[in-house]
């Protein structure tokens, strides 16, 4: 039997990699003779770098850049050829940030992974948003980059009260030959009821009672340079890095399918029996441009039948067949919590070998 695995991360436990690795692993126990095909996947948010480097190859730089709260942190850059990739939860990601002091978070590290992947040569850059713990409105980028205001742009939102004026045409000149793509499954727009902060924050640690002073603070930085393009899909991806990618120039398409490309999912999904994916927390808002119901469209259209292995499942048969998925596995529920997170690859595997004696021939 041919099995094609594709999971996320699980997120604090195991990288895509490793997840990949651990139900491979399980599998082989119960099913020596399968041939597996490992995919480990991405969206755009974290382990969007290295998914992209275990499929591609290319260089992969490490470098030193600011984080959210002005410490030094390492980041990567991937190369190939002409194109680069990044990924910003590396330079402003929640884990970076722990849930703490998101109204004076910058994303100026991350405008420090795109000026790095200029000076390497790079022309074609994609930015990986997802997973950040910043709310600046991509101001720190604008900064990094080269924009001038008449606020600071590397102290988060609250460095922005009051802004007026934002001078973007040193950034543009930067990026002159250079193209820029979002990879970003979130479509929202930069502020209002379904902006970046009053949708994102909370989980970033931002108060209720913080939530429209903080909006209004990204509404001035959007009536200082682009209103339009602050109501555009995807500006309120990341905290706003989505809309000062979007005054740049960059395009935007799906992280999920930036992924899928580059590993060629859609044709090995074609030539495998069934296809495993998996993340975290298996909910309805899986549905929301995240892996698994990106592996089980993609399996769909292949006509093949797709299972999911879950830290924790949280949806019914209903709801788990509107996403795609024939059965979903829950690692929770067959070693109980404190084993998963004692040993998140061993239970995988194990969780895995238990699911190879249903679906393997």
């Amino acid at each position: 039997m041919r099995v094609l695995i594709a999971p996320d991360k699980f997120a604090g436990t195991l990288t895509a990699v490793e997840a990949a690795r651990a139900i491979a692993d399980g599998w082989s126990r119960r099913a020596p003779g399968d041939l597996l095909d490992l995919a480990p996947m991405a969206d755009g948010g974290p382990g969007f770098v290295d998914v992209l480097h275990e499929a591609l190859g290319g260089e992969l730089a490490v470098v030193t850049v600011t984080g959210p709260h002005h410490e030094r942190v390492p980041g990567a850059v991937l190369r190939l050829d002409h194109r680069a990739w990044v990924e910003s939860a590396q330079a402003c990601g929640l884990a970076l940030t722990a849930g703490e002091r998101a109204e004076s978070a910058t994303t100026w590290g991350v405008g420090e992974l795109v000026r790095h992947a200029i000076e390497a040569g790079a022309t074609d850059i994609v930015v990986g948003l997802g997973g950040s713990g910043t709310n600046d409105g991509g101001a720190g980028l604008l900064g990094a980059l080269g924009a001038t205001a008449d606020r600071p742009l590397d102290e988060g939102a609250a460095g922005l009260n009051g802004v007026a004026t934002v001078d973007l045409a040193p950034a543009r000149a930067r990026l002159e030959g250079v193209t820029l793509t979002c990879a970003s499954d979130v479509d929202n727009p930069l502020t209002g009821l379904f902006g970046a902060t009053r949708s994102f924050g909370p989980q970033k640690g931002i108060p209720e009672d913080r939530l429209p002073a903080v909006d209004r603070i990204l509404e001035q930085l959007a009536a200082a340079t682009d209103r339009r393009t602050s109501l555009e899909k995807g500006a309120g991806a990341a905290g706003g890095l989505g809309f000062a990618l979007l005054l740049l120039g960059a395009g935007r398409t799906p992280g999920f399918d930036v992924v899928a490309d580059a590993v060629d999912l859609a044709g090995r999904a074609r030539t495998a029996d069934l296809v495993l994916t998996g993340e975290g927390a298996f909910d309805f808002s899986s549905r929301s441009g995240k892996v698994p119901y990106g592996v089980a469209t993609v399996a769909a259209e292949a006509l093949r039948p797709c299972v999911a292995l879950a830290g924790r499942v949280l949806v019914g048969s209903r709801e788990m067949r509107a996403l795609g998925i024939e059965s979903a596995y829950s690692l929770v529920d067959l070693v109980g919590e404190e084993r998963a997170l004692g040993d998140p690859a061993g239970s995988l595997a194990c969780l895995a070998e238990r699911v190879a004696r249903t679906w393997s021939r």
